[in-house]
């Protein structure tokens, strides 16, 4: 790192930099400025283009330290002085068409490039000017032939990191056009990365990377991590008794210490010592993040923002309350975003805000401690930016107070996951998938929640919160659109079961049925995906448990009162899911035709239900002559 060298001002100086080091000296080009941060009104110079190791800004507060980092010393020496000039030119112009990168772009672009330099290396090419276009196809065919030694052994490199690795090339490409060493041209001049890897095309099908967690997981997960967040107060009452007694034996030897805390831990009634005592925290920490990220839809770098009194409620004109959870994200250039969240997810919260006090306490202590040292040592501001933070833990390399890295996270959750008796590979984004696929199918009326956790959890996507006009207004808008997403994924689902083989009952399923036979209406589709889009996109679907209800408003009394209306109305389609509840519903109605209370016209109307029932049944192929009352 640089010496800390102040600076008075900034805007002046960095509107004076050069956009690249063509030109200039070798002192000249050294000494120019790559990172600077501020200390108590001063900006104070991390790292200046001389410096193999550049220090990074603008990480989110999730990234681990040394991903904060560039070392030029990890590359090929051949290829260290083009590659400061290649990422200085993207630091301070970007690419084209595009805003000049922050630190984790940077970092990517440092990372992604790496393959290709050590390519270059292992073909006895030591300057980029050497990479023709014939050299970069040798490239292309490296990286399909390439199978991976770790995680994945012997499996090719997916069609994402193909990609990715060729977008470094074309990045490559066009920064070097701003040093003395420059790709002669187009590393695939008739194509593109994405082309490359297959990710363009009629053969490119789509699918997220992010895996959707199954409902049995999700609902084991959730339902433990609840337990644990019920019994977080609890906890942290034995925790506070035991820092009493850590204070009192202060002086003592570490082994007696050890044995009264065991002791104390026994009198209060806590069971398996203080080992596991200690595992029950980190649980603690792990079980309020879940509950956290289920409910909101937060991505992991926006919930490690989380600060002390994140949360805020208001209330609207009829007196219902609802929760606010508010951070910053680094996703946008928004900032600063509101969530909606459940009640059980400000009691997780609230257990975060006392969990975290101790942490936050040692990061106080920190920041004291290196002003005295240096009044304008830049870890003061990383440490502040951890200061009020909730997802704390202590590094045990520096013994320093910070937020858990999301590499850090997934191995926690993979862990948690483990010791429900689960095997899913559970990741941090997933939490935002599986919000935004249960808040799509709240949409349709399939409400799949754990009601008994979310009862008081109100999921009005039309945005038509309660508000007041400070909180509310910042609103994460692409989870909206990821719930979108899982909208027309779950429509297309739907309509591909409907246009396919099994029967179908109610009025829509039966038209639907029959345009199906006739051949020209489906020729006016140019395949079988246009043909599910188009319905799709045109149909009002959802669910009222007992059909798939088309109609464009909810006045019809079969989704409340009278379900078996279902049965003949022209916006109902019934499918063999439903098939079970008319077989119930036939059962029960069965059993009130021998009531003698019921009067002439409550007999007529069971007959009439009985009747619908049956019909449904039958459309659906099941043999009506068994179903005869």
């Amino acid at each position: 790192m640089s010496d800390n060298t102040l600076v008075a001002t900034t805007f002046a100086l960095f509107a004076a930099l050069p956009g690249d080091v063509r030109g200039l000296s070798e002192s000249e080009r050294d000494t120019l400025i790559v990172s600077t941060t501020q200390i108590d009104g001063k900006w104070v110079i991390l790292s200046r283009y001389g410096d193999n190791i550049w220090q990074l800004d603008g990480c989110a507060s999730n990234v681990e330290m040394s991903k904060k980092r560039l070392d030029f010393n990890k590359l090929p020496s051949a290829f260290l002085e083009v590659m400061k000039a290649v990422l200085y030119r993207y630091l301070r112009r970007g690419l084209r068409g595009g805003a000049r990168p922050k630190g984790g772009s940077m970092r990517r672009l440092f990372h992604d490039a790496q393959p290709f330099l050590s390519h270059l290396q292992a073909l006895k090419l030591d300057h980029i000017n050497a990479a023709t276009p014939m050299v970069c196809g040798t490239y292309v065919n490296a990286c399909k032939a390439y199978r991976q030694t770790k995680l994945s052994k012997g499996k090719p490199l997916s069609q994402a990191a193909i990609s990715t690795r060729f977008k470094a090339v074309e990045a490559l490409y066009e920064l070097s056009q701003y040093t003395d060493d420059r790709m002669p041209a187009h590393p695939w001049p008739e194509t593109s990365a994405k082309a490359l890897a297959g990710l363009t095309g009629r053969g490119f099908n789509y699918e997220s990377k992010t895996h959707l967690i199954p409902d049995d997981v999700f609902c084991v997960l959730f339902e433990r991590a609840y337990q644990q967040v019920e019994r977080g107060l609890h906890l942290l009452d034995l925790r506070d008794a035991l820092e009493v007694l850590t204070t009192q034996r202060k002086g003592q030897l570490t082994s007696a210490v050890y044995v009264a805390m065991n002791v104390q831990l026994g009198a209060l009634g806590w069971e398996g010592g203080l080992n596991s005592f200690t595992k029950a925290l980190l649980d603690l920490r792990t079980s309020c993040y879940i509950v956290v990220a289920s409910t909101s839809g937060c991505r992991n770098h926006e919930l490690t923002n989380l600060q002390s009194g994140a949360h805020h409620r208001t209330e609207d004109d009829e007196g219902t309350t609802y929760h606010w959870m508010r951070a910053r994200s680094e996703k946008t250039d928004t900032g600063v975003h509101d969530w909606m969240i459940p009640e059980v997810a400000v009691r997780a919260l609230r257990v975060m805000e006392r969990w975290a006090a101790p942490y936050q306490a040692k990061l106080a202590a920190e920041i004291m401690q290196r002003r005295r040292a240096n009044p304008y040592d830049p870890q003061i501001v990383e440490a502040q930016k951890h200061r009020h933070a909730l997802f704390l833990a202590v590094d045990r390399k520096n013994n320093l107070a910070r937020t858990l890295s999301n590499k850090n996270w997934n191995g926690r959750l993979k862990a948690f996951t483990k010791n429900c008796g689960l095997s899913w590979n559970l990741t941090t984004h997933q939490f935002r998938r599986k919000f935004a696929n249960y808040a799509a199918h709240s949409r349709f009326g399939d409400l799949r929640y754990l009601k008994e956790h979310f009862a008081h959890w109100s999921l009005d996507m039309t945005l038509s919160y309660a508000m007041d006009d400070t909180w509310g207004q910042h609103l994460d808008l692409e989870l909206y659109d990821d719930i979108q997403g899982e909208v027309e994924d779950i429509k297309l689902g739907v309509v591909d079961k409907w246009l396919g083989d099994a029967p179908l009952a109610g009025g829509y399923g039966n038209a639907l049925k029959k345009w199906q036979r006739e051949p020209q209406n489906l020729l006016i589709f140019k395949d079988h995906a246009s043909m599910l889009k188009s319905i799709s996109e045109s149909t009002a679907i959802r669910s009222n448990g007992h059909a798939w209800c088309t109609a464009d408003n909810d006045g019809c009394v079969g989704n409340t009162l009278e379900r078996t209306r279902c049965g003949d109305c022209n916006h109902a389609v019934i499918g063999r899911g439903h098939a079970p509840i008319y077989q119930q519903l036939y059962d029960d109605l069965k059993g009130l035709l021998h009531c003698t209370d019921i009067g002439e016209g409550g007999r007529q109307r069971v007959e009439r239900n009985l009747n619908r029932c049956r019909d449904v049944l039958a459309q659906l192929g099941m043999d009506p002559e068994t179903l005869i009352a």
